[in-house]
């Protein structure tokens, strides 16, 4: 006679493993924006009256990250159909 075939059971674990522990810390990183302003060697203060800086917002503002003042001030429209 032969034996019976058996499934074994797997017990699955729901939800999140990590509720309730602390967030791991993640490191910043720098934006586009930031290191371009860095390479530059401006301070916010002077991100305005560079044409440097104006310059590549226009040329990145569909691809990186421009602070939204900014691209105001500078009347820098946003094509809104663009996805990162």
């Amino acid at each position: 006679m032969a034996k019976p075939f058996i499934v074994p059971t797997v017990v699955h674990k729901r939800g999140n493993p990590n509720w309730g522990r602390p967030r791991r810390h993640v490191p910043y990183v720098a934006t586009a924006f930031e290191e371009q302003a860095q390479k530059l060697g401006l301070t916010e203060q002077t991100w305005v009256t560079s044409e440097e800086m104006r310059q590549w917002c226009e040329r990145n503002k569909d691809r990186r990250y421009v602070p939204e003042w900014l691209l105001k001030r500078w009347r820098i429209a946003v094509d809104p159909n663009v996805s990162g």
